[in-house]
């Protein structure tokens, strides 16, 4: 599956609206968990509540016990997220896709790293560009929000599991009362250690033990540092939206809140992802030129090779 491929999946979806907020409405689907009694948030409500604790942990336990602990899903209440959706592509590749147009980014960059974004998009005026995943590597979270793919999302009362068939990635949370690893074992890896816990129809989750990375193409760096809450829900039949806080000490000088959401593809009904082997095709072989520039090993747009010629 390639990017082009799911330009043309999503093209019926980008007149849809925007929701403000994965917390504006709740899902009804029958068999569906009781609505949340937690308060609906604006975005401002939610920045603000990024502002008001310190770290994500400190967050992540506020909203539990805001939740007085959450509740446990049980097999025939499960809440109905299946289906195959894809992020909206008229947003484009900001991590914050209701950031205005005039700026660069929406998060509040510490010194070192503004002057690092400047620097890259000063680099993509003169075409000098280097995406650290070209060489086949998983996107990481939190870029992993960002990316245009396609998703499937599995409910169970133990796991959910977020899929983005980009590199067969997949993202485990627990929410059956496990703790965090414990940090003398903790190694930063791609999409890091996930727990959480469901505040009525919502999905609430902490995500450590991340490797540092990019947001997206054009968007700033992150740390190994970083760590990031989430509440997800789905908002209505053809919608799932998270709401999205990031704190990362040398990145960030305050949380940065975000929230995005991804749509249900239903053109044609029985979508499928299958598996993605980013190795198949020997253009996508690249590598670092000494100007930072990004070059093919082999470009060669013939199958002459696959055939032994």
């Amino acid at each position: 599956m390639r990017f082009d491929t799911v330009i043309l999946r999503v093209t019926a979806l980008l007149a849809l609206p925007i929701l403000i907020s994965a917390c504006a409405t709740t899902e009804t689907t029958p068999g569906s968990p009781p609505a949340a009694i937690a308060p609906q948030r604006t975005r401002e409500q939610n920045i603000e509540l990024g502002r008001q604790h310190k770290t994500a942990e400190d967050l992540y336990k506020a909203l539990k016990e805001e939740a007085k602990g959450g509740k446990k899903l049980e097999w025939n209440r499960l809440p109905d997220w299946s289906g195959v959706y894809s992020r909206p592509l008229d947003k484009g590749f900001n991590f914050d896709i209701d950031q205005p147009k005039d700026v660069a980014t929406s998060a509040k960059l510490t010194p070192e790293f503004q002057v690092k974004l400047t620097k890259r998009l000063e680099d993509l005026k003169k075409g000098i560009e280097w995406d650290p995943i070209s060489t086949c590597a998983p996107p990481g979270v939190p870029r992993w929000l960002t990316e245009p793919f396609l998703r499937e999302f599995i409910v169970t009362p133990n796991q959910t599991w977020l899929i983005n068939e980009m590199v067969n990635d997949i993202r485990r949370v627990y929410t059956d009362g496990r703790e965090h690893i414990p940090a003398e074992d903790r190694l930063p890896i791609p999409n890091g250690d996930t727990i959480g816990f469901w505040d009525g129809p919502r999905l609430v989750m902490h995500t450590n033990q991340l490797k540092a990375g990019i947001y997206q193409r054009g968007n700033p760096d992150y740390t190994d540092q970083v760590e990031i809450v989430e509440i997800w829900q789905k908002t209505d039949d053809r919608t799932v939206g998270v709401d999205v806080w990031v704190y990362d000490p040398p990145a960030l000088q305050e949380a940065w809140y975000a929230h995005h959401v991804y749509f249900k593809l239903t053109d044609p009904p029985d979508q499928r992802i299958r598996y993605w082997d980013c190795g198949e095709n020997p253009n996508n072989a690249v590598f670092q030129t000494k100007d930072g520039t990004t070059q093919f090993k082999n470009l060669n747009f013939s199958d002459d090779k696959q055939k032994g010629k």
